[in-house]
């Protein structure tokens, strides 16, 4: 029997897509559910600037950034790849830089985080329900992965996602955080279009969020504001409030 298209709402001033078949977008027996090794060979450019890193900054983490957050949670935030002075320096993702500051601020705000946001990795935050992770795992060159570097890493993704057995949403931080959900959903780019506040409903029941990246440069030239942020956090919040309502009422 072929299966029906998940119905969807749209939230107010955001824009929704529908999914075209309900099976669940993780399937990939190939999917790798363990995190990189600290010392990945995957991607010889990411290695070589690994290296490097290490003799300069030998007190920097220098090395595959791990997930922060249980796997139980119901939101995945997907960013870009480590920065180098963030969370290649912490180990810790969005901490460190001033893309954390924005983040764990809009965490702490619509209730996602527990403690205080001290940009170190021993500050005793903790996550509420919400998981963060990468679409690249080593700090790139320039903050800037090559596509081979994207889809080498895309694996992790399946595992990781595939792993967490409550996931009910996804927000992607930016277009290459969109672009790799999108691959591992099996999805068309063309049908999922990236656009800040989009919203879009993948097969198995998944929700895709999208926000512009909350970096420095989309800070500081107002591409992103944190009115803005706020926003697609009000909508997700909305989004799991009425996702758990409707569950208890079942």
């Amino acid at each position: 029997m072929k299966s029906r298209p998940r119905k969807t709402t749209t939230a107010k001033n955001f824009t929704t897509t529908s999914p075209t078949n309900s099976a669940r977008p993780v399937d990939d027996a190939n999917a790798r559910f363990d995190p990189p090794d600290v010392d990945c060979q995957y991607c010889p450019r990411l290695v070589a600037f690994r290296d490097e890193n290490r003799a300069r900054h030998p007190d920097f983490h220098n090395a595959p950034v791990e997930s922060f957050g249980a796997v139980s949670a119901s939101l995945l935030v997907v960013g870009l790849a480590p920065g180098l002075r963030g969370a290649n320096c912490t180990g810790r993702p969005f901490t460190g830089d001033a893309a954390g500051d924005l983040l764990y601020d809009a965490l702490d705000s619509f209730g996602f985080s527990d403690g205080t946001y001290q940009a170190r990795a021993d500050d005793g935050l903790c996550l509420v329900n919400c998981r963060i992770t990468n679409a690249v795992r080593c700090v790139p060159p320039q903050n800037k992965p090559v596509a081979a570097e994207i889809r080498q890493c895309r694996d992790f993704l399946t595992g990781e996602i595939a792993s967490m057995p409550r996931l009910e949403a996804i927000l992607a931080l930016g277009r290459i955080a969109h672009e790799a959900v999108i691959a591992v959903a099996h999805a068309r780019r063309v049908d999922h279009p990236f656009a800040h506040g989009a919203v879009h409903a993948l097969r198995g029941g998944l929700t895709l969020f999208d926000s512009y990246h909350c970096s420095r440069y989309n800070i500081n030239t107002r591409r992103l504001t944190p009115a803005m942020f706020a926003a697609v956090f009000a909508a997700i919040r909305d989004y799991l409030s009425s996702s758990a309502s409707t569950a208890a009422i079942i």
